[in-house]
């Protein structure tokens, strides 16, 4: 038994799939297979039970798998014991987090902690919503960001950026010059509105009043998907203030507040409260404090008004 062997029988576990799990293992199908015999071999058990096309663990899979995680963990707790010897930490930090997230609010951090510790490698694992959290949870990820509240108690949380939910229309548009949208403005017009998560759910209840006199053209999980759509006419969306800075500078795209109140949302770092952070997940929370969001908007002159200011860097302020 190795702790390659443990690996690859978590991620079936994880995946429910050895094919998957083959994929993220790098191996073939059959490679995987065989190291799961090799295990079941040792420990003279089944670990698994074949149910169709599906695969379910056995009572002593599920004994076997609580072990594994203790194994591996205690590998990367010595492991980073070992790293903090060293004058420069080393090693990989997982971050779970949507693609929206990574690309509109994180490039900066990224970029910032890439400069600080150039020996420990970022992984990015695209999550949504609630699996972030799980992700955390798990010990999947060391840190996620994702958008508060998060009511989970078993993890750590930080606010570290916040903007607001945006009504988005092309330029030209009938409703481009409003300063605000009230949910009566939008019957009528074609929605595209965001397939699932917490803006989705904030949203409907803002819509609740003229619920049965809208239109939801199409329901989208992408915000590029989103602001391309709008783009090209197919309707009005939904977006967050910072994932559309450059087509609104440009000029492409008008983004209004929601009234009649604007319609804010906060961002996040979350880890396990009982994780150990080595230096370099504390260096990663120092950076992430300092430079979240920390680039300024510039936005055309019509814009400059309460319900479309440039984004300012909010007070970082932590809590659980």
């Amino acid at each position: 038994m190795d702790l390659d062997q443990l690996h690859t029988f978590l991620e079936i576990v994880r995946l429910k799939s050895f094919s998957k799990a083959a994929q993220t293992c790098f191996r073939t199908q059959p490679a995987v297979s065989a190291q799961v015999r090799q295990l079941e071999q040792e420990l003279n058990a089944p670990l698994f039970e074949r149910l169709g096309t599906k695969i379910a663990l056995t009572p002593a899979g599920r004994i076997f798998a609580e072990y594994a995680e203790q194994i591996l963990d205690l590998r990367r707790r010595a492991q980073n014991s070992i790293n903090e010897l060293e004058r420069v930490p080393r090693g990989e930090l997982v971050i779970a987090a949507n693609e929206a997230t990574c690309i509109y609010v994180l490039p900066r951090v990224f970029f910032e902690y890439k400069k600080q510790f150039p020996n420990v490698q970022i992984l990015i694992d695209r999550s949504f919503g609630a699996r972030v959290v799980d992700a955390i949870v798990d010990n999947q990820a060391d840190f996620g960001i994702t958008q508060l509240p998060v009511k989970e108690k078993r993890v750590q949380v930080v606010k570290i950026h916040s903007d607001e939910v945006k009504a988005v229309v092309p330029a030209g548009h009938a409703l481009a010059s409003k300063l605000r949208i009230f949910p009566e403005d939008l019957i009528g017009q074609p929605l595209l509105m965001p397939k699932t998560g917490a803006r989705r759910n904030r949203l409907h209840n803002w819509m609740e009043p003229v619920e049965d006199q809208i239109k939801i053209s199409m329901e989208l999980d992408s915000t590029e998907m989103i602001k391309r759509f709008v783009l090209a006419g197919l309707g009005i969306g939904f977006v967050a203030g910072a994932h559309c800075r450059e087509e609104v500078m440009s000029g492409r795209l008008v983004a209004i507040s929601l009234g009649p109140e604007p319609m804010e949302r906060q961002i996040g770092l979350i880890y396990r409260k009982d994780k150990a952070l080595s230096k370099a997940a504390l260096g990663f929370i120092e950076v992430t404090l300092s430079h979240a969001g920390s680039e300024p908007a510039r936005v055309p002159p019509r814009s400059l008004d309460k319900a479309s200011a440039p984004f300012e860097k909010p007070a970082v302020k932590g809590g659980s």
